[in-house]
């Protein structure tokens, strides 16, 4: 995703290139800083959507002198800041909608950002055509934002699942997220035997020997990367585009097992064993013995989230 900023102070005009990502569609917003330079300065925004990351400059152009200093610092103090409270407020915003704090029919609260800046108008709009977006609130004239029931939800957006799985209810949301698995993802292993291709094999292995090698730290960052790794490949070696389209989902799935301490230290040797001979399977070409393999997996995951859950009781 591209962020450009424009900023004009009289004649001196600079033009700025960010590059990054973002966790959701971001803001568009215009404002005005003051200088002790030349006066007032326009300074523009653009983003879209993009997933998970940071922001970084690549590019300034500008007049000579302080004064193109004076502006390029401004500008970036304005896009830090203010990207920070958009993102601040969505996950205040979307997480009380989620979680329950804000019930449907009710309007969304003022925004607490601890005693730091309030977020402007601007931020707050595109705040609110966000979780708009992803179904959590719906918009009336006069009658501002006010949260949607459960159903109304784009439950397979990416951050709706993490806001869900940071919720009270996370165990059902996750045994619902093994069920969406259950019906998909050996699907996929049957159809992956007949439509991966040779890059698609290498990368399913390449993903279980990764698992196999991090077990002894199964709820670690370096075992979670490479059990996405497997999950996503099988899905897009499928050949099926509705499947593949599911990989961001099934991601999360992993991730939150792994954020909220719902995975074991050690990883289940017969499940690793599994992941290897699907990989081999799917190699070999034999879809049912993939597929039946593959149900394995997901059946054994749920059961483990399940055990878990229950120890902590």
């Amino acid at each position: 995703m591209d962020y450009a900023i424009r900023v004009t102070f009289g004649v001196l005009n600079m033009y700025a290139i960010f590059v990054g990502t973002w966790d959701t569609c971001v803001m568009t917003s215009e404002r005005s800083i003051d200088s002790d330079t030349t006066g007032a300065a326009d300074v523009s925004f653009a983003t879209g959507d993009a997933g998970n990351g940071t922001v970084a400059a690549t590019g300034i152009k500008a007049g000579s002198g302080d004064a193109g200093s004076t502006a390029a610092g401004a500008a970036q103090t304005i896009v830090t800041s203010e990207m920070s409270l958009h993102d601040r407020l969505l996950d205040e915003w979307g997480m009380a909608v989620v979680g329950g704090a804000v019930a449907a029919g009710e309007r969304l609260p003022e925004p607490d950002m601890g005693g730091d800046a309030t977020p402007s108008r601007t931020v707050t709009r595109e705040v609110t055509r966000v979780l708009e977006s992803m179904g959590l609130v719906s918009v009336k004239r006069k009658a501002g934002a006010t949260a949607n029931p459960i159903e109304a939800w784009n439950i397979l957006d990416p951050q709706v699942i993490r806001w869900r799985l940071r919720g009270p209810h996370r165990i059902a949301a996750l045994h619902e997220l093994s069920q969406l698995r259950a019906a998909v993802e050996p699907a996929a292993a049957r159809l992956a035997a007949t439509a991966a291709t040779p890059e698609h094999w290498a990368t399913l292995t390449e993903a279980a020997i990764g698992m196999v090698a991090h077990s002894d730290h199964a709820d670690e960052s370096e075992y979670l990367e490479a059990d996405i790794l497997f999950h996503r490949t099988l899905l897009e070696a499928s050949g099926n585009l509705m499947f593949a389209a599911l990989g961001e989902v099934i991601a999360s799935t992993l991730t939150g097992r792994t954020q909220h301490e719902l995975m074991p230290k050690t990883a289940d040797q017969t499940a690793l064993n599994w992941h290897t001979e699907v990989a081999a399977l799917i190699r070999k070409g034999d879809g049912a013995a993939a597929e039946a393999t593959m149900r394995r997996i997901v059946d054994e995951s749920d059961q483990a989230i399940s055990h878990i859950a229950g120890d902590r009781r």
